[in-house]
């Protein structure tokens, strides 16, 4: 057997502190296809850990049987220092109470830091220029001094990543049905993920501005390519971030379905000798995310939501009521917030008191809307 528990102390930027990060590597290690997976790198995101927590024991029993034909790496919680981020009985998972930054943002650019390393070396076979490229990343995460704990852990987490063909990160939204983002040139490669999942949508940007973790390396091999285009330079690493529903969702139910989702997507790649069981209607195709509206309020209240998750809605219907909190009319008086595009609700915020300029809903259409297109696209 090939199962492993491995850990690792993150030292921590305070006096006498260390913080201890879990994770899972199963299969042969000399398989061809290396793939890792990693949830709960917003801390407070636990659906993605509980998929995980049923698909280990499934990976377990395949790897007994020989079934394996991947070796994959596994962080069930991928940033304990987030778990550690629990104040006044509220839970901080998405961000870094020192520096307050998301997580999962400001993830590093890696191709201006290989562009030296990997000039002159590639050549015209598009495999062997992935293994050139991924040298390189390993070449320059071997030379960074991280400072802090959190630079510790994502540069022990992106070592992995970028040795992997599947790297996929679990999250969650607040309150939600299933989707997906990813990049657009891996549709529709990756509609069998949807498929498997049984998402609602797959969301699709190049750059939705924030350096998030599904984007970097997408986005290297992107820039490789069209710096050096007479040079073939395939995607080296399929990548998305699979948004399992709502914070709230963390039920055994549940993950069991999501976990047996995931495994009947590597077995129907042939990435585990076992029967994947019947393939799943098809999930939706693609769409940009430059098309979905982050429905934002203009003043503070207390929502009252008029629609549901998975609702069709039209450009001008109701979404929600938004009830005065103050003004000569506190508490009685009550305006409708819009939608601003057709399309159907796919995501709602679970708390009711919202503040000015907060993001309450996510509208799929099928149109790129002009104030999205270009602009920045998450929340945050």
């Amino acid at each position: 057997m090939t199962f492993q528990l491995h850990h690792t102390n993150l030292i921590g930027d305070t006096p006498g502190t260390t913080t201890k990060l879990y994770w899972y590597t199963i299969g042969p290690d000399d398989a061809e296809t290396r793939i890792h997976l990693q949830a709960a790198l917003h801390a407070d995101e636990q659906p993605g850990t509980m998929a995980l927590h049923h698909l280990l024991p499934r990976l377990r029993d395949a790897d007994a049987a020989g079934q394996l034909r991947a070796h994959f790496t596994i962080f069930p919680s991928v940033n304990p220092l987030g778990l550690g981020n629990y104040t006044l009985r509220h839970h901080i998972g998405r961000y870094d109470i020192e520096t307050g930054i998301n997580y999962n943002r400001r993830w590093p650019d890696l191709y201006p830091q290989v562009a030296e390393a990997i000039a002159g070396k590639l050549t015209g076979d598009g495999r062997a220029n992935i293994a050139i490229i991924r040298a390189a990343v390993a070449g320059w995460i071997d030379m960074q001094q991280p400072r802090t704990a959190i630079q510790q852990l994502r540069l022990l987490v992106l070592r992995s990543a970028a040795a992997a063909d599947i790297v996929l990160d679990l999250h969650c939204d607040d309150d939600s049905l299933k989707h997906i983002f990813t990049s657009p040139e891996l549709m529709p490669g990756l509609q069998d993920l949807a498929d498997w999942m049984g998402v609602a949508a797959t969301l699709t940007a190049e750059d939705s501005g924030g350096g998030s973790f599904d984007e970097v390396l997408p986005t290297l091999y992107r820039k490789a390519r069209l710096a050096h285009p007479d040079h073939p330079i395939p995607s080296g690493a399929e990548t998305a971030t699979l948004e399992y529903r709502g914070r709230a969702d963390s039920f055994d139910a549940i993950g069991e379905e999501d976990a047996a989702g995931l495994f009947g997507f590597f077995a129907a790649r042939g990435l585990i000798a076992a029967d994947p069981g019947a393939r799943p209607a098809s999930a939706p195709g693609p769409t940009p995310f430059e098309a979905t509206e982050v429905l934002r309020v203009d003043a503070p209240g207390l929502l009252a939501y008029r629609v549901e998750l998975g609702a069709r809605v039209q450009k001008g219907q109701p979404i929600a009521d938004l009830i005065a909190m103050d003004g000569s009319e506190a508490y009685m008086a009550r305006r409708p917030i819009l939608a601003g595009t057709d399309g159907f609700v796919l995501s709602r915020v679970m708390g009711k008191y919202v503040v000015r300029g907060a993001s309450i809903a996510k509208i799929v259409g099928t149109e790129v809307l002009p104030t999205r297109a270009g602009a920045y696209l998450l929340e945050d």
